[in-house]
């Protein structure tokens, strides 16, 4: 269990339609044991973290998605709406959320460069910052993920009133947003593109293929 209790929701929704054709959810990746989908590999780390409760929203080829996750201590959500914008699994996801926290993630099924002592480390932060605080990860400028509040603003999240997904976060919520300065771009890489797919599968390579552990 993490030293700063988190419950994470990840999202696992959409329907990679950068992706020509592909499926990114499902997407093969390199991880210890041979290769995994994309979204398991994502969802492992969350575990591995110590994730209090991880709910994964599915919606486009959802029975697919969560075949993929079968065994793992994890609830999955789908969400028949899906197609209407990110928000609507974001509140699907924090609605199914059932046991206490104080702080909840959420997070992105493409983002498997992110190893389990990342999401730890947010969560450390997090912990260290005022009560209605909004922690967002960035890189060099680019603003990445997940976004992290906490569990007493589910019901602003749900009512509409925080969209921690929205581009203009920041501007929202100006008194409460706090930058999070990463050391390095895993909050900021995601899967969008067959290149950005073949980039991730190099860099996964060279981490297995070295024995690195992920901390």
């Amino acid at each position: 269990m993490s030293e700063a209790p988190f419950s994470a929701v990840l999202l696992a929704a959409g329907a990679s339609s950068r992706m020509d054709g592909a499926f990114k959810q499902l997407l093969p990746l390199p991880s210890e044991g041979g290769e995994a989908p994309a979204v398991r590999i994502s969802a492992q780390a969350l575990l591995d973290a110590g994730a209090r409760e991880l709910v994964v929203v599915t919606g486009h080829r959802g029975r697919e998605v969560a075949d993929a996750l079968a065994g793992m201590p994890l609830a999955v959500r789908h969400n028949p709406r899906h197609a209407e914008g990110q928000m609507r699994s974001v509140a699907a996801g924090l609605a199914a959320l059932a046991r206490p926290c104080s702080m909840v993630m959420v997070c992105l099924a493409d983002m498997a460069l992110l190893r389990p002592g990342d999401f730890r480390e947010l969560a450390r932060a997090f912990a260290g910052l005022l009560r209605d605080a909004i922690l967002v990860p960035y890189h060099q400028g680019v603003r990445g993920n997940p976004v992290v509040f906490a569990a007493s603003r589910v019901p602003e999240a749900l009512g509409g009133r925080l969209n921690p997904g929205c581009r203009h976060l920041i501007e929202d919520h100006p008194d409460d947003v706090v930058r999070f300065e990463a050391r390095h771009d895993r909050y900021t890489t995601d899967m969008d593109t067959p290149e950005d797919y073949a980039r991730m599968r190099q860099r996964l390579s060279r981490r297995t293929g070295a024995g690195e552990r992920a901390a």
